[in-house]
């Protein structure tokens, strides 16, 4: 299937008009979406902890900060991690994707509208 990339905004949560475009890589083996430092500080993005992520190469710790993410019309607030790593693409994951109520379609390597369940729904008369 390859990489899937999509267009999209990385917003202050707090204030929508701080903004970055970024070209997402969907990355649905991450739980968190991923920013560089460089587009957190452009956005004024505030950092609210640190958690500790297994990549490739081992266990980092990275800061967090509440993101404003938007794709394809869709926009939601996420928790993002920031990486100083500023050769690191700026990545869409899981977490992000269930909330735009997206994922990504194997068949064509695109984005497209989730199944959303709930356990529980009650019947209504008409």
């Amino acid at each position: 299937m390859g990489y899937v990339r999509v267009h999209g905004t990385v917003a202050n949560s707090s204030n929508h008009e701080l903004k970055a475009e970024v070209d997402f890589l969907v990355d649905t083996g991450a739980i968190y979406s991923v920013v560089p430092k460089k587009v957190a500080e452009k956005i004024s993005l505030k950092e609210l902890g640190k958690r500790k992520f297994r990549t490739g190469s081992g266990i980092v710790e990275m800061p967090i900060g509440e993101a404003y993410l938007t794709v394809d019309g869709e926009g939601v607030t996420t928790i993002v991690a920031i990486s100083f790593d500023e050769n690191m693409p700026v990545l869409l994951g899981v977490t992000t994707l269930e909330l735009l109520g997206l994922q990504v379609d194997p068949l064509t390597g695109k984005l497209k509208p989730l199944d959303l369940l709930i356990l529980y729904h009650k019947k209504v008369k008409p």
